[in-house]
């Protein structure tokens, strides 16, 4: 493990099976309208109490995809870090996220693929003791090895 720019970096050979980390975040009203202006997603389930009503959430909701980016901040930030590139991601989307829930992603190593430096992490999102995002993601990591950065 190194720091790269204060941000935590595993090479391949770093990572274990059963490895994890985590990013948390309280979701605010804010956030929402920030991530609508950036993506383009301006439905009104995320930001209309009247619409909302109507929906079987009966109540605005986070965008599903918000929540989801939170698994690269993990991926990006934390393991395994700088200069990681996502090869595939999988998501299901259990249940709803609220502006004001404190949401926790978090990656586990699965699994090891040496011949291409390749790790398979189970991807989650959490609200409390609530799954709200399951999903799976095959990350290439820089090799020690291979003389990558």
């Amino acid at each position: 493990m190194q720091t790269v720019d204060g941000l935590t970096a595993y090479d391949y050979e770093d990572l274990r099976i059963g490895m994890s980390a985590e990013y948390r975040r309280v979701i605010s009203q804010d956030d929402v309208r920030a991530f609508a202006d950036v993506s383009g997603d301006v439905n009104p389930l995320h930001f209309d109490e009247a619409f909302a009503a109507k929906t079987i959430f009966k109540a605005p909701i986070v965008h599903g995809m918000y929540t989801a980016a939170m698994i690269s901040t993990v991926i990006g930030t934390r393991m395994p870090g700088p200069g990681c590139i996502y090869v595939t991601q999988t998501l299901q989307f259990k249940a709803p996220v609220r502006a004001g829930d404190e949401v926790v992603a978090r990656v586990t190593v699965k699994e090891l693929i040496p011949e291409k430096q390749r790790v398979s992490f189970r991807t989650v999102c959490a609200v409390g003791e609530t799954l709200v995002v399951d999903g799976d993601a095959l990350i290439q990591v820089p090799s020690r090895a291979r003389g990558e950065a």
